[in-house]
């Protein structure tokens, strides 16, 4: 395996050290995997969004043009954007992605949105073919074995959820794509989806598609239909800890669910939960599973926004499986510490009984939380990131 890029061995371009702290030899990059152009119903040239995300810091990232119901066209001729990608579309998508790839400097991967409108919309990413609702439609089955007949042919997400009202089928478990479903958008846009839909009875996405059985990462996005790809703040994006800044380094990473969700360029955040239960104990990292029969562990939390941030007040919430809503199983309130200082630890009882997962959410108190947070949500703030599940396996 080839050694980190330079570009990652050195701080970000906010500050920040792209190092973790918890596990040595691992380093951040910044990602955004959806993203629009003319292609679809996006503002912008598609030649000119790759280098936009590059010059505003991003370190990989891709171009996922929706796929409605072009292929009515039967590609005679160009489709209009707003009826999603033809072939043409995809053919320039892949060709574009190739071209702006430099592996060791940026990586760029195509992609496609399936968009159905009322299951909801999945990204793809570096399929070698592409499909749309129209031939997969009027249910997820068929999309599903579209999916799963290549086999071993990209990976896919769960986009903003909670937008279609069948919410893919209640996330319906198809064990066939357990290792290629690797993701669920929290952040899209200005947007986080814990609690979309929990004001007019509905689960939170999150807990719904975990408890599904569904081992996802979690995500942030900026969606972005205009033309500053990369460049607006407060959008959603994702970091990846990755060893390499390659292709094949981002497509294992985000296969081992080995990243985090964030709205705040320069973040870094990595975790570890140890149990404590036995002799020795076991230690995963987050989007890993950890063997504990119950009792006591520690959640470790690296954070870090360069000087800029040094000593601000943060929340860190452990969450569990809940009914409804996630329940909130330990709060703690931490400053951000300098280089030299130790990590956030916290120790708590779990019990795989309760739920096999455990998401470390990071919100600042400062700032006003969801409009629809009520009881002990609306007193942590506006969360700032999300890492990837924990998930308790029983030993044995």
């Amino acid at each position: 395996m080839r050694p980190p890029s330079e570009r990652l061995e050195l701080p970000d371009a906010w500050g920040t050290s792209r190092a973790s702290r918890l596990f040595p030899g691992w380093w951040l990059a910044h990602a955004d995997l959806h993203n629009h152009t003319r292609l679809s119903d996006g503002a912008g040239d598609p030649r000119l969004a790759f280098a936009s995300m590059r010059a505003a810091g991003l370190d990989v990232a891709a171009l996922t043009d929706h796929s409605r119901w072009a292929s009515v066209f039967l590609n005679q001729f160009k489709a209009p954007g707003w009826t999603g990608m033809d072939g043409r579309g995809w053919r320039q998508t892949i060709a574009l992605a190739e071209a702006a790839n430099a592996d060791g400097e940026f990586v760029a991967l195509h992609g496609f949105e399936w968009s159905h409108y009322a299951q909801g919309h999945m990204n793809v990413w570096n399929s070698a073919g592409f499909t749309d609702p129209l031939r997969t439609a009027p249910t997820m089955s068929r999309f599903w074995r579209w999916l799963e007949g290549p086999g071993d042919d990209g990976l896919a997400g769960f986009n903003h959820p909670g937008t279609g009202r069948l919410r893919f089928d209640n996330f319906g478990y198809r064990p066939a794509m357990a290792r290629r479903l690797v993701s669920l958008e929290l952040f899209n846009k200005l947007d986080d989806y814990l609690l979309k839909g929990t004001d007019r009875g509905r689960q939170s996405p999150l807990n719904q598609c975990l408890n599904a059985g569904w081992r996802v990462g979690l995500l942030g996005v900026t969606d972005e239909h205009g033309a500053d790809w990369g460049h607006p703040e407060g959008k959603g994006r994702a970091g990846l800890w990755v060893r390499e800044l390659t292709r094949a380094g981002v497509l294992e990473a985000l296969a081992a669910r080995r990243f985090f969700a964030s709205r705040v360029k320069g973040l870094r955040v990595d975790a570890a939960l140890t149990s404590l239960a036995g002799a020795g104990g076991s230690r995963a990292r987050m989007g890993t599973a950890v063997a504990h029969p119950g009792g006591p562990v520690r959640i470790e939390v690296d954070l870090d926004r360069g000087e800029a941030w040094r000593g601000r007040r943060l929340m860190i919430q452990v969450l569990r499986p809940g009914e409804r809503l996630p329940t909130l199983a330990a709060t703690l309130e931490v400053a951000l510490p300098g280089p030299e200082e130790p990590v956030a630890s916290l120790e708590l009882d779990l019990d795989p009984a309760g739920g096999d997962w455990v998401v470390v959410r990071v919100t600042d108190p400062a700032e006003p939380p969801d409009p629809r947070a009520t009881g002990e949500w609306a007193h942590q703030g506006r969360a700032i990131a999300y890492t990837s599940p924990f998930w308790l396996d029983r030993p044995g």
